[in-house]
């Protein structure tokens, strides 16, 4: 996917590379049942814990160091109050089959615990569980969300 991005934004590889991206892209979409575009805007450290089921529309925003597991959707609410995308803040945990759909902001260091459907805005710091989400702890995402001390400047591409 950041290889499709990266190769989509030059000059000079997008007519040649961003194909060829583009189609090892859709192909690999298929077979391990993850939907991410290249038009996504992602921060460093996005890890997937498990594949299957994931899918986010092309107008989210997610942070840095944003774990997301299986069956999670992040998409699109076409009407009513929270119509428009997603947006993640950093360090935020998100458990199997959660659902966020429309202009939801998700504050940095949160949890979202599995199958929850956030419905609202979630401060920084929070724990949110059950259908529609809601707070139950400010004990955020420690323990959940690792490996945040690295270098960004050595993973990033130029």
């Amino acid at each position: 996917m950041r290889t499709c991005s990266y190769t989509k934004s030059n000059m000079y590889l997008k007519y040649f590379c961003y194909p060829v991206a583009k189609f090892l892209l859709n192909r690999l979409k298929y077979k391990l049942g993850i939907s991410i575009p290249p038009e996504t805007n992602i921060g460093s450290g996005f890890c997937i814990g498990h594949f299957g089921g994931i899918t986010v529309h092309p107008k989210t925003t997610i942070g840095k160091n944003c774990n997301i597991s299986q069956g999670v959707t992040l998409g699109k609410a076409n009407r009513g109050k929270h119509k428009g995308y997603p947006v993640l803040g950093d360090n935020i945990y998100i458990g199997p089959g959660a659902k966020i759909f429309g202009d939801i902001k998700v504050g940095n260091n949160v949890a979202i615990g599995a199958n929850c459907v956030v419905t609202k805005d979630v401060p920084d710091n929070s724990v949110v569980v059950g259908i529609p989400g809601r707070v139950i702890s400010k004990k955020g995402s420690k323990g959940y969300v690792n490996r945040t001390d690295y270098d960004e400047k050595a993973f990033a591409i130029y």
